[in-house]
C-alpha cells in the first residue's frame, strides 16, 4: 500500500472536512476566480502540511474543529507561496501540471495568490485561538525572509553551511514548525508539548528541503525539476557547499573560481559543478545529515505514549527522506 495512504488512516475523515473546508472557504461569485480555483483544487499535492496538524492535533484526543481550520489556514498560505514562487521563477510546470502563471498570465496569479492569503487569514481567524492567528503571522514573515536571505546568498557567493540551514529553516522548516504548533496549540497542548512537537516539525522541514537539493543533482523528468536548476539560479546547496569548503588542491580552487567566474552559469559549468560534489562526497553528506536530523526528531516523540498517530509522525519523516519525487 502506499505510503502516504497508511499516514492518512488515522485522520482520514478530518482530511475529507479539511478539502471541504477549503473548498467552501475559496468559493467566490467570480466565475474567472472560480476556474483557476478549481484549477488548483485538481492539483492540490499530497497535503502533508495540513496532514502534519491534523495528526499533531490527534495525538492528544479526538481532533477539534479548530485544528481543521488551522490546517487550512497553514495550506492556503504555504500555496499561496507557491503561486507566488512561480511567478518570480517564471515556472510553467508544478507537480507535473501547468501552472497558474502559465495558464493564465502573471498578474492572475498574483492576484490568486493575494486572494489565497486573505483566505488563510479568515481560517485562521475561526480558530478564535490569538495564539494560531500569531503563529501564522510569524510564519508569514519567517517565509519571506528566508527567500530573500536565499536571493542575498546567491548574490553573495556564500558558500556556508550555517547560512544554508539559516535560509532553509526560514523558507521551508518554518512551515513545518508551525504546522506542528498550531496542531498542539488547537489541541490544548502544555507549553513543554508544543515546543516538542514544533521542534520535530522544524528538523523534518529540514529534512525535506535537503532531500528536494538532492534531487536537483540527479536527472529525473518524473519531478518535472531539471539537474542543476537550484545552480543555475544561483542557489547553493548542501552537497555543493560540503564539496567546496572541505575540498582542496587545484580542482578545488578551479570549481571556486568558476562559481564566481559567471553571472549566470554554463550548462556546462552547472554540470562540472554537480560532478564535482558527487565526487567529493557531498550526497552522501547531505544523506548523513538528514539522518542524524532524523535521529532527532524520533527522540523528540519519545516522551508520548506510543500510539498509531506517533507511528504516522515517524512514517512521515522517513517518507521524506526516502522520496522518489
Amino acid at each position: 500500500m502506499d505510503k502516504l495512504l497508511v499516514i492518512r488512516q488515522p485522520i482520514t475523515d478530518e482530511l475529507d472536512l479539511l478539502n471541504k473546508t477549503l473548498t467552501e472557504t475559496l468559493h467566490t461569485n467570480s466565475p474567472l476566480m472560480n476556474e483557476v480555483i478549481n484549477t488548483y483544487l485538481e492539483s492540490k499535492g499530497k497535503q502533508i502540511r495540513p496532514i502534519l496538524v491534523l495528526l499533531c492535533a490527534k495525538l492528544f484526543g479526538p481532533v477539534p474543529r479548530k485544528a481543521i481550520d488551522a490546517a487550512a489556514s497553514l495550506e492556503l498560505l504555504h500555496n499561496a507561496s507557491l503561486i507566488h514562487d512561480d511567478v518570480v521563477d517564471e515556472s510553467q510546470k508544478r507537480r507535473g501540471l501547468p501552472t497558474i502563471n502559465h495558464l493564465y498570465d502573471n498578474r492572475i496569479a498574483v492576484l490568486t495568490g493575494d486572494y489565497f492569503v486573505s483566505c488563510a487569514l479568515a481560517c485562521s481567524v475561526r480558530t478564535n485561538q490569538m495564539d494560531i492567528i500569531t503563529s501564522l503571522g510569524v510564519l508569514g514573515r519567517e517565509l519571506a525572509r528566508g527567500e530573500i536571505d536565499q536571493l542575498s546568498n546567491a548574490r553573495e557567493h556564500r558558500l556556508d553551511e550555517g547560512a544554508y540551514f539559516e535560509v532553509i529553516r526560514r523558507k521551508t522548516a518554518s512551515l513545518f514548525y508551525a504546522c506542528m504548533q498550531v496542531g498542539a496549540l488547537s489541541a490544548g497542548a502544555c507549553e513543554a508539548d508544543v515546543e516538542r512537537l514544533s521542534q520535530f516539525g522544524e528538523k523534518l522541514g529540514l529534512c525535506f528541503q535537503i532531500k528536494d537539493d538532492i534531487f536537483d543533482y540527479f536527472e529525473d523528468k518524473v519531478i518535472g525539476k531539471p539537474t542543476g536548476n537550484d545552480l543555475r539560479e544561483g542557489k547553493l546547496t548542501l552537497p555543493l557547499i560540503y564539496a567546496i569548503t572541505h575540498g582542496s588542491g587545484e580542482e578545488n580552487e578551479r570549481m571556486r573560481a568558476l562559481l564566481l567566474s559567471e553571472e549566470h552559469l554554463s550548462a556546462e559549468s552547472v554540470h562540472t559543478l554537480i560532478e564535482y560534489a558527487k565526487r567529493e562526497g557531498g550526497i552522501d553528506y547531505a544523506y548523513e545529515t538528514m539522518k542524524r536530523i532524523r535521529n532527532e526528531a524520533v527522540a523528540l516523540l519519545e516522551g508520548f505514549p506510543p500510539s498509531e498517530t506517533v507511528d504516522a509522525l515517524i512514517s512521515i519523516l522517513d517518507y521524506t527522506i526516502e522520496r522518489e519525487k
